[in-house]
């Protein structure tokens, strides 16, 4: 899909966000009105979205990041986010087709880089504003994030030793399926997962 395409769908969505009651969007955690739309943080970067379009550390975004931003802010709903039980990719609402691509580009993408994010952990934490998962988590690092608004992401990550090669494993909040559809999420995954890179030198 070209970029007018992708265009052509975030103005879409952005026309319904704007010519409808934006009270409920307004409402989300770390949403914070302007005088012409929305601010907050998309994938640990500022992020304003307007009838204009979408804006990403001060540049616009035409591509899947927008489109996933514009559907966020189109079917905003009332409800909170609840994170526990965490669930699997795999068991959220038809996941199967994408199953494949999400443990590619969400959670093997990270596999080679393990030690190095351990390593800098404590200043991705701080970066991207990442809180450890209450109770006992299994891996050598746990970190929940929120690439958006009410879309909170546990990665577990497992560092290499004689026994094991490393792993990540990426669960969602529980309820994450009421605020994006399942083939959107799968994209949320691989952006955060994108973000977490952007971490290392």
């Amino acid at each position: 899909m070209g970029e007018t395409a992708y265009a052509a769908i975030i103005r879409g969505h952005l026309a319904d966000v704007f010519q409808g009651d934006t009270a409920i969007l307004a409402s989300y955690p770390g949403i914070r009105p302007t005088s012409d739309g929305f601010e907050l943080t998309a994938f640990g970067q500022p992020c304003r979205i307007s009838s204009q379009g979408v804006s990403i550390a001060g540049q616009p975004d035409w591509g899947p990041r927008g489109i996933i931003i514009g559907l966020l802010a189109r079917h905003a709903v009332s409800d909170v986010c609840i994170e526990t039980p965490w669930r699997a990719f795999r068991e959220l609402p038809d996941s199967a087709p994408y199953a494949g691509a999400f443990r590619a580009h969400t959670e093997q993408i990270l596999v080679p880089h393990v030690p190095a994010l351990y390593r800098r952990r404590e200043g991705i934490s701080a970066s991207l504003q990442g809180q450890p998962p209450e109770g006992d988590i299994p891996g050598d690092w746990a970190l929940v994030l929120n690439p958006l608004p009410k879309i909170a992401l546990c990665y577990h990550f497992y560092l290499p030793d004689e026994d094991f090669p490393a792993n990540v494993t990426c669960l969602y909040a529980n309820n994450v399926d009421r605020f994006l559809p399942t083939d959107a999420l799968a994209d949320v995954g691989e952006y955060m997962s994108r973000a977490l890179l952007a971490q290392l030198p």
